[in-house]
């Protein structure tokens, strides 16, 4: 064979990579007499265009399986796209410029899917291209009918064992994405904010000192707290004071959680700017006030500020504090704010119904799972060690938008009632279905399906049953569950690793995997963190 003068690398390229797919090079042998080594490769989410970072790290797992195919392993490499729920939704508002809230609900979706297989199939021409030695014959949705028939077989499972539960409370909320969040989509982010000091009044005409940088929750102040042990504000126990421009009074209490060093010791208790307003709430019994809506407006309870967006309300009302002699004092200060993953909006406090799955009582039990496998570089197990010790809510699956895997399960309009589907319904929309018998509480008839979808997360848990197509060939599962690798990146420690712990144990499974392997970031402009196709960093 005579060589060519100049080295054509576009057509060699082409060439052998329709060779090695031609001859099934990279396919896992049903039935070879071979050890397996198998891998829960990480499903792109369809969230933008992939970047570097990607590269980095799905080479990484590219490493691993090429060295043991090469050491006579039968090696299972498949690939999936997460093209499920928030991430492709928000990809799709972005793409359109609209938001998912003002479009009809069923073509919202259809486009979202349609958007999905784009990108998938972009993904898949990349991870050619880079010559990822992936076997294409083993590939998956997280949005297929088979991906949400597995979700939903995995609500259903949960909720038989009470392991599930739909409940009202304070949830951390998304104003812009419209919808509650977990604690593990929570970020911390750094900004520019202000302390402002304001004059409470007690019931001898007093002024009482409270500092904070929410002046917009004054509506929903319903306490006040000093710690126990605070000489300086031990006397205010048991009194009362008016909040400053609304006029409410409020009951000054202790509890130990009050900080007697920052701003006055004196902070009050508003319905809700926080967590700890949430604990004080609940243990103290006080009242409910929501002040804020779920598209981040000013309610009712602000009076002459209702429908105000909440930066627009906090700087009208430090205007008015200030034209009122209220505003005692002000300083610039660096603040640290909790605000959503997916788009850096600062989380609210909201009372919301949502769906849960036990996580809090069963710590221990999750902890000696992920004790159980190795981790490598092996510190990034002190990752899921404090992630699980610190944990502080129970996983809310629930999400308020249109597009992800239905909840299957219907309300009866009588006595209100969860009915749920049977498993032989599955996949099944509740919205374009009905319960296959009558209320089993009230024999009632009539029903209201679940609108709510399921979180991403609830999908993605089930990475090694999709990818070992556990529903449809046990024999396939078999031969590759528990997985040999889980490769993923540091910062879904919390969220993919965890969830997927989490539904191992609850399902009664082995653990998933026996190996992780945890890469790194691929940074970018200094002070934004990672590379994030979500926020533009792909090509």
């Amino acid at each position: 064979m005579t060589l060519p003068k100049r080295f054509n690398a576009n057509e060699t390229e082409a060439r052998l990579l329709e060779s090695w797919a031609r001859n099934g090079t990279y396919a896992f042998q049903k039935g070879a007499d071979k050890p397996v080594y198998s891998i829960d490769t990480p499903p792109a989410t369809v969230s933008g265009h992939l970047h570097l970072g990607h590269i980095y790290s799905y080479t990484h797992a590219d490493l691993m399986a090429r060295y043991f195919r090469m050491n006579g392993y039968n090696v299972f490499y498949p690939m999936g796209f997460d093209d499920n729920g928030l991430p492709t939704d928000r990809l799709l508002e972005k793409t359109i410029g609209e938001q998912a809230r003002r479009l009809d609900r069923e073509a919202y979706a259809q486009k979202c899917l349609e958007l999905g297989k784009e990108f998938g199939q972009a993904y898949r021409e990349l991870w050619t291209r880079l010559g990822l030695s992936i076997d294409w014959n083993h590939t998956y949705r997280t949005i297929s009918p088979t991906s949400r028939k597995t979700a939903q077989w995995s609500f259903l499972d949960l909720y038989k064992k009470g392991l599930i539960y739909r409940q009202e409370a304070p949830t951390q909320w998304c104003p812009e994405c419209g919808t509650g969040i977990a604690q593990a989509e929570v970020d911390d982010l750094e900004r520019e904010s202000e302390f402002i000091t304001l004059a409470f009044t007690l019931a001898d005409e007093e002024t009482l000192e409270i500092a904070t940088t929410r002046p917009e929750l004054l509506p929903a102040c319903v306490a006040i707290f000093v710690h126990p042990e605070d000489q300086r504000n031990q006397h205010l126990i048991g009194q009362k004071a008016t909040v400053p421009l609304f006029g409410q009074s409020v009951p000054i209490l202790a509890d130990p959680a009050a900080d007697p060093k920052k701003g006055t010791g004196v902070v009050m208790c508003c319905t809700f700017g926080d967590a700890a307003d949430v604990i004080w709430w609940q243990e103290h019994n006080l009242p409910l006030i929501a002040a804020i809506d779920r598209q981040g407006r000013m309610t009712d309870a602000a009076g002459q500020y209702t429908g105000l967006p909440v930066a627009a309300a906090r700087k009208q009302i430090k205007a008015d504090l200030d034209a009122a002699g209220l505003l005692l004092d002000r300083r610039p200060i660096i603040q640290t704010v909790r605000v959503h993953e997916r788009c850096d909006t600062p989380i609210e406090y909201i009372v919301t119904r949502q769906w849960f799955v036990k996580v809090l009582e069963y710590k221990e039990d999750l902890l000696t799972i992920g004790a159980e496998m190795d981790w490598h570089p092996p510190h990034m197990q002190s990752r899921y060690q404090s992630w699980v010790e610190n944990l502080a809510w129970d996983w809310c699956i629930s999400r308020q938008r249109h597009f992800g895997v239905p909840f299957p399960a219907w309300f009866c309009v009588n006595c209100g009632e969860v009915v749920l589907a049977t498993e032989e319904q599955l996949p099944i929309d509740p919205t374009n279905a009905t319960p296959s018998g009558h209320c089993p509480a009230c024999s009632g008839e009539y029903f209201r399906p679940e609108t709510d979808v399921m979180d991403t997360w609830a999908t993605s848990s089930l990475t090694p049953q999709l990818a070992g197509q556990w529903l449809s060939n046990p024999e396939l599962y078999a031969a590759v569950y528990p997985f040999s690798l889980r490769p993923q990146a540091h910062e879904i420690i919390r969220t993919w690793a965890f969830y997927t712990i989490v539904k191992a144990h609850h399902h009664g499974w082995e653990p998933p995997w026996q190996e992780l392997g945890i890469s790194g970031w691929g940074i970018a402009a200094p002070g934004q963190g990672k590379i994030s196709k979500s926020r533009g960093g792909g090509p």
